[in-house]
């Protein structure tokens, strides 16, 4: 029989570790291994036997999980999910975990969760511990652990336009798991002219502001987090607000966003499909659309939609994707024109755009 895979929780609160513990021994290919409350009491049951996969608190007394993560990177990578609150100073941590090497970061579940039992909870985690356990620790270090070299920006010539115009095209990005480093990597190679950008990342709800800003530092152009009504304008990138569909907009030459509450989506919200499905209707052939390393099909169908009215449409490849579900579902309905590396995309983005 196939052996299941084994999972170490890390949180300092009883109530969350036998939340968890039920959770994920409730599938029968899944097996918690052990259910520990500090850092300190990982550390020895990782001696004892090297977990499949971690669940991580952040904010934990003793050792804080930013400085056990950054342990566990630096010595023996492993996938490695974190879980933390959904405030200010929680999603700033997260943020530092996903450059540490941290695979994933869900919010962690609140008192009426743990009152409703939570399926979304559940099964997002299941699917996601699922996802963890097959990347590879090799790919984990090599993108996340070890120092680049800085970015070359990409070299293009300087426009004065400021707005995008009917025949300007503007980029789409979608992306799930691994995709912020993979997001920060592309826009911190683009140059300060580039194309408007709209992006959607699955993320909890605060923690698309903090990423926004911390990218708005790093990159050559603008980042921030959409707003209902924002201009499309060259320069700046717009990433989806958690827990809120953005759609692409028209008035005469104008683009614009507006964000949105609405139903999931391929059990998403934002959804890269809703995205993309609104640059078929509104940009059509003025469009480049992306998509990236992610877990599940989300984006898939609607890369494809955009093939069809007339845009260049490329998939990160699987060799630089730390999960390779969306653009692998990508790929397999021919919707992708290009099937890329990670690294080479921000020079294919200038391509098509910029030309």
């Amino acid at each position: 029989m196939k052996k299941p895979i084994s999972v170490l929780i890390v949180d300092d609160s009883a109530l969350i570790r036998k939340l968890l513990t039920d959770i994920l021994n409730s599938d029968p290919d899944i097996e918690v291994m052990a259910a520990v409350g500090d850092p300190y009491f990982a550390a020895k049951k990782i001696k004892e036997q090297l977990p499949d996969v971690i669940t991580l608190d952040i904010e934990m007394p003793r050792m804080d999980g930013l400085t056990f993560l950054k342990t566990i990177m630096s010595q023996k990578p492993m996938p490695v999910i974190i879980l933390s609150s959904l405030t200010e100073r929680g999603s700033q941590t997260a943020l530092k975990a996903l450059e540490f090497g941290a695979l994933d970061v869900i919010k962690k579940p609140t008192m009426t969760a743990l009152r409703n039992h939570d399926d979304r909870l559940r099964n997002h985690l299941l699917d996601l511990v699922k996802a963890a356990a097959v990347v590879k620790n090799t790919k984990l270090k090599k993108l996340h652990t070890t120092k680049k070299a800085p970015v070359q920006e990409v070299k293009v010539p300087v426009s004065s336009k400021s707005m995008i115009k009917t025949t300007e095209k503007v980029v789409v990005i979608g992306a799930s798991t691994g995709g912020t480093e993979a997001i920060k990597e592309i826009l911190t190679a683009l140059p300060h002219d580039s194309p408007a950008i709209v992006i959607v990342q699955h993320m909890p709800e605060a923690y698309t502001k903090a990423f926004a800003d911390r990218l708005n530092q790093l990159c050559n152009i603008t980042v921030k987090e959409a707003s209902n009504g924002d201009s499309l304008i060259r320069g700046q990138a717009l990433i989806a607000p958690g827990n809120y569909h953005t759609v692409i907009r028209r008035s005469g030459a104008r683009y614009y966003v507006e964000v949105k509450e609405g139903e999931r989506v391929n059990r998403h919200r934002p959804s890269v499909d809703v995205l993309f499905d609104s640059a078929v209707q509104y940009l059509g052939k003025n469009c480049v659309g992306v998509l990236l390393t992610g877990m599940g099909k989300d984006g898939a169908k609607g890369l494809l939609k955009l093939k069809e009215a007339g845009a260049y449409t490329v998939a990160q490849n699987q060799e630089t994707s730390v999960v390779f579900g969306m653009p692998k579902e990508a790929i397999k309905l021919e919707a992708a024109l290009a099937i890329e590396p990670l690294q080479d995309i921000p020079s294919i983005i200038c391509q098509q755009t910029m030309q």
